[in-house]
């Protein structure tokens, strides 16, 4: 089984060669490594491992925390793909296939950013309508929408009252950031966390931005 691991660690030569071989004594095959955000003297990672069919997750945080300094934010599954749908080549994507270019935005983002789902909505008188969704966003009507029109990217408030339940027992973690115009959004979420960083929600930004020009959003 595929793990994505979330850690915290002083930013220092050796330490992350430390993690890995730690997590190595426990069967744990590392897969990638992504930096996602350094500053401070201290680094978060996401690193995707593969575990022996059998063994507990716990066994990667124990692992991992055995090294000094270093703290585990979150482990969930992942069966995302890995390296296959970077930024560059999703926007080439979208700008072969302009007309399902949200749909593509929308099932390529998550692979990107690591999360689980994305839609992209749009803000309107009778509230807010879906435009495009990822195979894995839930079916659950999403009209009502206070945060837009949304001016710049940001981390939402997952325990706001227009999150329906079911996010909320699952703990969803939200961000979201304007696709073009604030009245059009890119909605990403990550069922289990872990928390959308800083770094994270630049990046975000930074994409939509392109992919509203490619569309003419």
């Amino acid at each position: 089984m595929s793990f994505l691991i979330r850690v915290q660690l002083p930013d220092t030569p050796g330490t992350l060669g430390a993690v890995a071989t730690a997590l190595g004594t426990v069967g744990a095959d590392i897969l990638s490594v992504d930096v996602v955000e350094r500053g401070g003297g201290v680094a978060i990672d996401d690193l995707v491992v593969e575990i022996p069919s059998g063994r507990l997750p716990d066994a990667l945080i124990t692992a991992a925390e055995s090294v000094d300094g270093v703290e585990v934010d979150a482990v969930r599954p992942y069966a995302g793909v890995l390296d296959t749908h970077r930024e560059l080549e999703l926007v080439e994507e979208i700008a072969a296939k302009p007309a399902s270019g949200l749909e593509i935005l929308a099932e390529g983002v998550p692979r990107i950013i690591r999360a689980g789902w994305a839609v992209v909505v749009e803000h309107a008188e009778a509230g807010a309508i879906r435009l495009a969704s990822s195979n894995a966003a839930p079916e659950t009507p999403i009209t009502d929408l206070p945060w837009l029109p949304l001016e710049r990217a940001t981390i939402l408030d997952a325990e706001e009252a227009w999150v329906p339940e079911t996010w909320k027992e699952l703990g969803t973690e939200l961000a979201a950031t304007p696709l073009g115009k604030p009245g059009k959004a890119l909605l990403v979420a990550r069922p289990g966390g872990p928390n959308f960083r800083a770094a994270e929600v630049a990046r975000l930004a930074h994409f939509a931005g392109i992919v509203a020009v490619v569309l003419d959003s």
